[in-house]
């Protein structure tokens, strides 16, 4: 056997731009739509919630800005699906996910500048598929983060 047939190419599939795996890239894809739906059900109806207001902001103000900041990050996953990226990812679907779960079932009232967030049934439409989108995103973010940690330790290694 000749000395470059020893030099296959690795086992798991990569791209060029630093080693990041065909299934990160995968999972960053699945992410970003479901950051998508998030940003979409926030878009959708965040003029339903115009009137809940704060002295400060709305609650469909509030939506306006989950949504740029859901899209933001998952334009961010697509272009580099990266440790800190994987992060934000984490932060962003997190974060909804927890505070929608937690205004369907605590009245925690009005936080400094936010509204009362308190809506306590899953009956508003977008609801459900919103809250759904955003553990989903959240857990496939654990997971890309696991894996870029990975990525960056066999590289030192």
């Amino acid at each position: 056997m000749t000395d470059h047939a020893s030099h296959t190419p690795a086992v798991h599939a990569t791209t060029a731009r630093a080693g990041v795996t065909a299934g990160e890239r995968l999972l960053a894809l699945i992410t970003a739509v479901l950051l998508g739906i998030d940003a979409y059900v926030h878009l959708r109806y965040a003029s339903n919630y115009d009137s809940f207001k704060s002295s400060v902001m709305s609650e469909g103000t509030l939506f306006r800005i989950q949504a740029v900041v859901a899209i933001v990050v998952a334009v961010l996953l697509l272009i580099r699906p990266a440790i800190i990226t994987w992060l934000l990812s984490l932060l962003v679907a997190g974060s909804a996910a927890i505070a929608v779960t937690l205004y369907t079932y605590v009245n925690v009232g009005q936080l400094g500048p936010l509204p009362n967030l308190y809506e306590n049934s899953w009956q508003p439409a977008g609801k459900i598929p919103s809250a759904i989108a955003e553990a989903a995103a959240a857990l496939i973010s654990i997971v890309g983060l696991l894996m870029a940690i990975r990525r960056r330790r066999s590289r030192r290694g």
